[in-house]
């Protein structure tokens, strides 16, 4: 069997529609169960989970620290079968969403990791200098349509659409607490991180085409404002993981590499270069470009103060038995 694990906070405004359809999944070969860690939620996302008990093979638990990893490594205690299929609380399934990842798993079984396809699901048409100019994948979190069945790298593995076979965290792979979900302000790509981790311990991923979901765009995501922060954390993202075996920048100020000072200050200029000439587009872009360069900059600063914090704790421990 499998069991469909995700996390949610507050997740009341999403959750009915989201269980629902749920309700409507084709079970996949040899059955699946449904794990929710439920984040700390001071809504009735309970209350809504509850009601769902006897309609859905489902159990629910509390998990108090916050952030979705902690959640989902919480989670993982639950999980019955070979499978553990990973998703969000604003994700709506196809109907044989599970019997896709359960027919892949089963056929492919040199493949440890499977991705699947995200489609948007819009509160309100998108306009459309938004379709045409913003980064779908990490604005969104979507797939491209262009994606084939095939082998795929870890970039084209997003957490709204991915199954893991069980005996990978049976052997103790977890999801890193140092990135992903947590507040408002977070590093983006928790899910790249975990897949590349296991992809240089020697695993490969696959890319199910059929095993379609649909992430639930908001109104509010609409707003360049909105798209503008997510720059600043898709920035910080790709900073933390670009440093996975690589030696630290020595050329640095407090922490920051100094050619992200030159970077910042080129990306300014054709920010006001783009203002000058009135166009929309460039401008936009340019913004995405400076906000994620920015947002580099506060990874790094953040990574620089925290080992500093970690050297000077530890004189103070003293010395080791």
């Amino acid at each position: 069997m499998l069991t469909v694990l995700f996390s949610t906070r507050n997740g009341a405004a999403f959750l009915p529609a989201v269980l629902t359809s749920y309700t409507a999944l084709e079970p996949p070969t040899g059955g699946w169960k449904l794990v929710i860690a439920d984040n700390g939620s001071v809504d009735r996302s309970r209350a809504i989970i509850d009601s769902f008990r006897d309609r859905l093979p489902l159990h629910c638990f509390p998990e108090p620290q916050p952030g979705k990893n902690a959640a989902l490594n919480a989670g993982l205690t639950y999980v019955d079968g070979d499978l553990v299929v990973l998703t969000d609380d604003d994700v709506f399934p196809r109907s044989d969403w599970l019997s896709q990842l359960r027919a892949a798993a089963d056929a492919q079984q040199n493949y440890a990791v499977f991705g699947g396809k995200i489609l948007p699901r819009w509160e309100v048409p998108p306009p459309q200098w938004l379709v045409t100019v913003v980064l779908a994948g990490p604005t969104f979190t979507l797939t491209e349509a262009s994606l084939t069945e095939g082998p795929t790298g870890a970039h084209n593995v997003f957490g709204p659409n991915m199954a893991v076979r069980t005996a990978i965290f049976e052997g103790g792979a977890r999801f890193s607490t140092s990135i992903g979900p947590r507040g408002r302000n977070y590093a983006m790509g928790s899910e790249t991180e975990f897949v590349r981790r296991l992809l240089r311990q020697g695993y490969q991923a696959w890319h199910v085409r059929d095993a379609v979901v649909e992430h639930f765009i908001r109104k509010t995501q609409m707003s360049q404002r909105w798209i503008l922060g997510r720059a600043v954390r898709f920035g910080r993202g790709q900073y933390r993981l670009s440093l996975a075996g690589q030696p630290p920048e020595t050329r640095s100020w407090r922490g920051v590499p100094r050619y992200l000072y030159r970077q910042l200050a080129e990306q300014a200029a054709l920010v006001l270069k783009a203002a000058c000439t009135f166009d929309d587009e460039a401008l936009f872009r340019a913004r995405w470009n400076f906000n994620y360069t920015r947002g580099q900059m506060i990874e790094a600063g953040l990574i620089h103060r925290d080992a500093a914090s970690e050297a000077a704790i530890l004189p103070s421990r003293g010395p080791l038995p």
